[in-house]
């Protein structure tokens, strides 16, 4: 189940993000606010860790040792007569793994943002979310059936100027 409430000013949906947060029925990933422009809390009301760090690491480290394999692969398969000189040289290939260093990063980079922004992920493919005013914010919540009454209390206390449920737990 779905709640979403809207809201005029920022401290507000701080604050009943704050108060649905310390019920414990939701987890902050449970939450999302939805605005015309981009918001900032503070740190502490809708946090959320983030592992794209190690995402984009783990993506450039992969690609890189997976390039130098490729190429390692690629030179000694083919026999050819080098005059003496090695067939794989780490100097030679270091562009192109510094290269697909770089490309594994920005591609594991970006499909991590993709995951955690929820654009790929199926349980966020049919939440509804809502056309967003000028000046309003949307705090959409979801919850079970039986937390939703409370969730929704503390959004009004908060206060929210309406809020709407949308859709089965």
């Amino acid at each position: 189940m779905y709640l979403t409430g809207e809201f005029r000013d920022k401290p507000a949906v701080a604050e009943a993000i704050r108060a649905i947060r310390e019920q414990g029925a939701v987890s902050p990933a449970d939450l999302d606010v939805f605005s015309e422009e981009p918001l900032e809390f503070r740190r502490g009301v809708l946090d959320r860790p983030s592992r794209m760090s190690l995402a984009a690491v783990c993506g450039g480290i992969l690609t890189g040792l997976l390039a130098t394999a490729f190429i390692y692969w690629s030179q000694h398969d083919y026999k050819l007569d080098t005059g003496g000189m090695p067939a794989f040289s780490l100097w030679a290939t270091g562009v192109i793994t510094f290269e697909m260093t770089m490309l594994g990063a920005i591609v594991a980079t970006f499909a991590w943002f993709l995951w955690e922004s929820g654009l790929i992920r199926a349980r966020d493919r049919n939440a509804p979310v809502s056309l967003v005013d000028p000046g309003a914010l949307h705090l959409r919540v979801r919850c079970a059936a039986e937390a939703a009454g409370p969730a929704s209390d503390a959004m009004r206390r908060a206060g929210a100027i309406s809020v709407q449920r949308r859709g089965d737990s």
